[in-house]
């Protein structure tokens, strides 16, 4: 049995390809990882399961066309859209090294260079084209600011803390009017 707590999100399939059973999938982690024969664990009625990869081929960068073994038609791939891809932590290691995921991230203090310590990182929003830190201020607000490369000053592991450089304004958008 596949323990949840043990597994980490690396990607989503999007949508499929072609009528075979291919699926687009954004990855976060090298193609190897798949191409070595390594399970790929979607959900599915809420129990982990196992998938192999017939084929994978690269798209860019962090996008792949991924073949399942024993999914052979579209109606089949249809059923995979918009499923979280997972992976056991330990395995991925090999693969990234001693890399942080955006779920290490959760607990981490947000401080930014104007506003100062804006509040607590709660999870990673992905349901939406552009992610999100959710956010927990003092006050119990939720703040959504993108998590974009730009935006990130540094992530200090040690100390718990995401420094960023956001937009003026940005913060106050979120914040309800009194």
């Amino acid at each position: 049995m596949i323990d949840k707590e043990k597994l980490v999100e690396i990607g989503k399939f999007q949508k499929t390809h072609a009528l075979k059973g291919e699926l687009n999938a954004i990855l976060d982690i090298p193609e190897e990882y798949v191409k070595d024969g390594n399970p790929l664990i979607i959900e599915t009625d809420g129990i982990p399961v196992p998938y192999y990869a017939e084929s994978i081929r690269g798209k860019g960068t962090t996008s792949f066309l991924i073949k399942l073994e024993g999914v052979d038609s579209v109606e089949d791939a249809a059923e995979f859209v918009n499923s979280a891809i997972l992976v056991p932590r330990d395995e991925l290691q090999d693969y990234v090294g001693d890399v942080m995921l955006e779920d290490d991230l959760e607990g981490f203090k947000v401080i930014d260079r104007l506003e100062g310590e804006i509040g607590t990182l709660e999870f990673i929003d992905d349901t939406t084209e552009n992610e999100l830190m959710v956010v927990r201020t003092p006050d119990d607000e939720e703040i959504y600011i993108p998590l974009a490369d730009e935006f990130i000053i540094d992530i200090n592991e040690e100390r718990r803390e995401i420094h960023t450089s956001l937009p003026e304004g940005l913060v106050s958008l979120n914040k309800s009017e009194d």
